[in-house]
């Protein structure tokens, strides 16, 4: 079995190299050709020709296929649909702001978390994406659309999380001054609200921004889709969510998916504002995203005009998520599951 190599830091590199009787220092040079985007070892020309041969004996590089490209006509917005090595696909979508370029990636292929509203958790978890396939989501996104990618958004498909140890690693390398070296408070993650693993990340103590999927203010409604919850409860989210911003002192911000006759009342309001008083933290709504396997619809304008003056007049911060890609199948999930139907 070959190893994946660009799942590794220059430093292992370097090890490994020591091993084969060459300097250390070729792990960095290395490493520099891995994010740059080769694909085979042949074209990096400042290594000797034995040594090439001997990497591509021992290890492989990934690299994604484009499978479906889409791009939105109204805003710019690009739907990657990547195949990976193993013959499965994932999502990533590249979106514009006057402040940069951000790119939503996957981490897993398919989801076990069965949020009711999502695309992505139909037909459950295949299996978790390696460190390399989560920089690949970037590294190939920024060559193919000629862009400078500055903001990182884990939001794709599956639960960050849930593939705790190889989200570490991809952060400690697209983090790498000798690689994409886009720092942490230009990255964010989203959970579903796994708690032990919230805690676990807190004492990592890294400058992410962190978003957690709340959806509903007490047990009855976020149960009801989101499985997640009945093993945990929402106090206890939010208990272990105070925790997280006192160890690392980042403001957390709560994504609501605004869906219709669910989680949209007054009543919901009111609750959500009075769980999140005093806690200084961020509410961002999500208008849904309609998907076909899904009965839910979403917010009607007006029910999200109201939800938000009950918000304000309670003193939460509060935005509203700018739709991006609507023409494109830009949520996550859609496209994975319309080349899985064909």
């Amino acid at each position: 079995m070959k190893t994946n190599i660009k799942s590794m830091l220059p430093g292992e590199i370097g090890e490994a190299l020591k091993n084969m009787g060459q300097p250390a220092y070729r792990g960095e040079q290395i490493f520099k050709w891995l994010h740059s985007g080769v694909t085979t070892f042949d074209e990096m020309t400042n290594l000797p020709k034995a040594l090439r041969e001997k990497l591509g004996e021992e290890y492989f590089i990934t690299a994604p296929k484009i499978l479906r490209k889409q791009v939105s006509k109204i805003d710019g917005t690009i739907k990657y649909l990547w195949e990976l090595y193993d013959g499965n696909c994932v999502e990533s979508v590249l979106m514009r702001y006057e402040h940069g370029n951000t790119i939503c990636i996957s981490s897993q292929v398919g989801c076990r978390m069965g949020c009711a509203f999502c695309a992505s958790t139909i037909g459950g978890l295949v299996r978790c994406l390696e460190p390399s396939e989560l920089i690949d989501q970037v590294l190939f996104a920024g060559l193919d659309s000629e862009s400078k990618i500055s903001n990182i958004v884990l939001m794709g498909i599956g639960e960050p999380l849930d593939n705790f140890d190889n989200v570490m690693r991809f952060l400690e390398l697209v983090n790498h001054p000798l690689g994409l070296n886009i720092g942490m408070r230009h990255i964010s993650l989203s959970t579903c609200g796994l708690t032990e693993k919230v805690d676990k990340l807190g004492d990592y103590n890294i400058q992410l921004t962190l978003s957690v999927s709340l959806h509903g203010p007490d047990d009855e409604t976020r149960s009801k889709i989101m499985p997640v919850n009945r093993s945990t409860g929402v106090d206890k989210l939010l208990e272990t969510c105070r925790n997280y911003f006192n160890k690392t002192k980042r403001r957390i911000s709560f994504e609501y998916a605004m869906i219709d006759g669910v989680n949209d009342t007054p009543y919901h309001a009111r609750l959500l504002a009075e769980k999140l008083k005093g806690t200084g933290s961020h509410v961002n709504l999500i208008p849904l995203n309609n998907v076909d396997e899904s009965p839910l619809k979403p917010s009607k304008p007006e029910t999200i005009r109201r939800f938000i003056e009950i918000l304000e007049k309670n003193n939460i911060n509060v935005t509203v998520r700018r739709k991006l890609g609507s023409d494109i199948d830009a949520s996550c999930g859609q496209l994975r599951r319309k080349a899985m139907r064909e």
